[in-house]
């Protein structure tokens, strides 16, 4: 067995709680590496539909070991929600372990997020306003609070004092809200922390064990390439880094484990959030793509906001899987494009009246135009095709097509939403 990450290669929303949930039937641990509850992994299985948003998805097999790293954003509150609602649905409680090394979300994180949002306006990066940019500001100020200090009352409160003499000067001054004091938030704090103790461990050490032992381990990334701080859209990008290179710090294990990285990515494009996307498409074209598109539409699922659709972009696909370091790509939902006669591939960008294949910096990207070529649609539906040789030729030559265009083989083909609808390619 090897360890695996499982990245996006665009904006997120690529469909990467999909293959994860597909392939972690095979692996003894799911591991979630970086981010925190901004962005949920949908999974249509069995069960039922979920959006996880803190749980690793690997939490529907009973035989997977998932694992919250020290990386992440852990917000309690929602994670203590969505272990409750598996119970309610029928779900078996899940073996789920968490770092006590992970740090905490806080209820001041989640209001200077609406806030600052709020004052901004127009200009505005489009966040979820679940406090991640305020979180991972504050634990790179050595502000933050890591699990482990939620059961010492005395550190705890000297800790939040620290953060909250900078909070309330923002929080008067410039928001013109009520201070607050650590007294508020002592009791919640020791509520949750005794609710998620039996969970906790030494996730490092775990881990390491594990890979030492060769068991299967999935590394699961939060959001895409282009969503970055160091290589993406910034500053319309998320707050931790989203690529595979940090999933072994994130994770807590060695560079050199990771044998394999799959990026994901849609046969068309879709993105939630504020930032340049060349190939967005705001008319009727794009309100059939997004009616089409997903498992019931393409609309976020943490915030409901509708999705701007597009078609592929092979530039920025190419750049986000090079990025990723992809060994792999999964091609999914292409099953959606079986209602078009022909269909629009971008193959490079127009800027400046010259037309390039790389994909460019912020400012030049914003002047971009997609330049696009056509293929020939299959008009038909594949969602119920097991085998590649089933798909009509038409599809066959368009995964072929983007294949060349990425430079990495295609391995996994979606067809539909739900576990079972996937086509194992040979590259």
């Amino acid at each position: 067995m090897t360890v695996t990450a499982i990245v996006g290669a665009n904006w997120g929303d690529e469909g990467k709680g999909k293959v994860t949930d597909m392939m972690a039937g095979a692996s003894s641990y799911v591991v979630r590496y970086q981010g925190g509850s901004n962005a949920g992994h949908t999974i249509i299985n069995p069960f039922g539909k979920f959006a996880l948003r803190m749980l690793p998805s690997g939490v529907f097999y009973s035989n997977v070991v998932n694992v919250i790293g020290p990386g992440v954003a852990v917000d309690i509150e929602v994670l203590l929600h969505e272990l409750e609602s598996l119970t309610v649905r029928g779900v078996p409680a899940p073996q789920l372990r968490i770092s006590e090394r992970a740090q905490i979300v806080l209820p001041v994180h989640r209001l200077l997020d609406e806030l600052e949002e709020n004052r901004l306006g127009g200009r505005s990066f489009g966040s979820t306003k679940r406090g991640i940019a305020p979180f991972y500001s504050d634990k790179y100020a050595k502000l933050g609070i890591q699990i482990s200090g939620l059961f010492n009352k005395a550190y705890l409160r000297e800790r939040l004092e620290n953060l909250l003499e900078s909070k309330n000067i923002l929080l008067q001054h410039l928001y013109g809200q009520s201070s607050i004091k650590v007294d508020e938030w002592l009791s919640k704090l020791s509520e949750q922390a005794d609710a998620i103790a039996p969970y906790l461990c030494d996730t490092t050490s775990l881990l390491h064990k594990a890979y030492r032992n060769g068991d299967g381990i999935l590394l699961e990334g939060q959001l895409g390439a282009l969503r970055d701080p160091d290589h993406g859209i910034y500053p319309f990008t998320t707050s931790s880094s989203t690529l595979a290179g940090y999933a072994s710090v994130g994770a807590g294990l060695p560079p050199y484990s990771i044998e394999k990285i799959v990026a994901v990515t849609k046969a068309y494009s879709s993105c939630v959030g504020a930032g340049p996307f060349v190939v967005e498409l705001e008319d009727m074209e794009g309100d059939e793509l997004r009616s089409r598109g997903g498992d019931a539409g393409e609309y976020g699922a943490v915030t409901g906001r509708p999705r701007r659709v597009g078609w592929f972009d092979a530039v920025a696909t190419r750049y986000g899987c090079r990025i990723q370091g992809a060994t792999s790509v999964a091609l999914t939902n292409l099953d959606v494009l079986g209602y078009l006669d022909e269909i629009p591939v971008c193959v490079g960008y127009e800027i400046g009246g010259e037309v390039v294949d790389e994909f460019p910096y912020q400012d030049k990207l914003s002047l971009a135009k997609p330049v696009y070529k056509q293929l020939p649609g299959w008009k038909c539906d594949i969602s119920q095709i097991t085998k590649l040789e089933d798909l009509p030729e038409a599809a066959r030559d368009y995964i072929d097509y983007i294949e060349s265009e990425l430079g990495v083989g295609i391995t996994t083909v979606s067809v539909g939403p739900n576990r079972e609808q996937v086509i194992l390619r040979l590259s």
